[in-house]
């Protein structure tokens, strides 16, 4: 899966947990939970989603993988590969 497509459905889910956020505006580099101002089960329910769509195992001992949204990307990419 490509970079894009992964982007794609990760800002599609994001958008379903919270759709007050502007992706464009967000730091891609900061804590997804800090910079969304999500909580825990928002979090915990981004990640059940996205392991659903794309059919992967995300265990919670990986969950510090996917702080940010580039490491989430990164992390998704490289388990999609």
């Amino acid at each position: 899966m490509t970079e894009p497509d992964l982007r794609s459905i990760v800002i599609t889910h994001m958008g379903r947990i919270a759709p007050e956020i502007d992706i464009e505006t967000i730091d891609p580099t900061a804590d997804l939970r800090d910079e969304c101002d999500i909580d825990s089960m928002d979090f915990l329910k981004l990640i059940t989603a996205l392991g659903s769509e794309l059919s992967l195992p995300m265990p919670e001992a990986d969950y510090d993988k996917m702080r940010s949204f580039n490491d989430m990307l990164a992390y998704l990419k490289d388990r999609t590969a």
